[in-house]
């Protein structure tokens, strides 16, 4: 960004609100208008102060009501960057639909790049989830997912041996092998929480360590009942969100 995109003069109008949303409304107008381009860096809080003649903690919060309003992602030690508001992607979290299916029906072009697939001995957590015995074995499977060729998400996804014997057989899309071998997931349950990205994710997902982001755990079933898909993802926060939908019978009055 360009220090005499922000000709200050005239940003600031009495009566007209706080100082820190007038200046977040000033630098939204530039990033509608395009002169604030999509992926440009602000300029340090210091730099803002200056050139608005206003405290560091206006600045602040004038970037945060950018990044509330999806305009710019803060990147921990990296500093704000604008983002494009479209990028994000919403997915039901009431519908059972793959990643594969997700992106296609937005128009994208979605890819899987393996980054390590085989069977192994379970861990306590996938005893646990897939309902083993430690002498069972697991076909792991770790896919970095992207669309247009952005990284998207993490997902180590976990099966029993007895339903998925080869895990090279997953090169795109995991639900369209369970179908293909009449084990198809027709239920699942998962939780969605925030974390802060470790080094190895953030490479991964062409991020900052310590950036926000996503953590899916999902475990899904069969029609029997039987659990056999225990997937850990982590997804970009900055392009995806997760909805669900509420129905009235479905809402606790108070």
């Amino acid at each position: 960004m360009k220090t005499d995109l922000l000709e200050i003069s005239n940003w600031y109008v009495q009566g007209k609100g706080p100082r820190y949303l007038q200046l977040s409304r000033y630098l939204s107008e530039l990033i509608a208008s395009g002169e604030l381009s999509v992926h440009s860096q602000l300029p340090p809080e210091r730099e803002l102060a200056n050139l608005a003649s206003v405290s560091r903690v206006t600045i602040r919060q004038a970037i945060t009501e950018l990044a509330s309003q999806g305009l710019v992602e803060q990147r921990r030690g990296a500093g704000s960057f604008v983002i494009e508001r479209s990028a994000k992607l919403e997915q039901s979290l009431s519908s059972l639909v793959s990643f594969t299916e997700t992106m296609a029906a937005r128009g994208k072009t979605s890819d899987s790049k393996i980054l390590s697939h085989g069977l192994h001995s379970p861990s306590t957590e996938e005893v646990v989830a897939l309902g083993l015995g430690f002498s069972a074995r697991v076909a792991r499977i770790e896919r970095l997912r992207l669309a247009d060729d952005a990284p998207m998400a993490i997902e180590v996804s976990s099966l029993p041996e007895s339903v998925l014997n080869r895990p090279e057989k997953v090169t795109t899309s995991l639900y369209k092998v369970l179908r293909e071998i009449r084990r198809p997931v027709v239920r699942a349950i998962q939780r969605v929480t925030a974390i802060n990205l470790p080094p190895y994710h953030a490479k991964m997902l062409h991020m900052a360590e310590g950036d926000a982001a996503l953590k899916i755990v999902r475990t899904g079933y069969l029609d029997s009942g039987r659990p056999v898909e225990w997937t850990q993802g982590i997804y970009r926060s900055d392009m995806y969100d997760f909805v669900s939908e509420l129905r009235l019978d479905q809402v606790v009055s108070e």
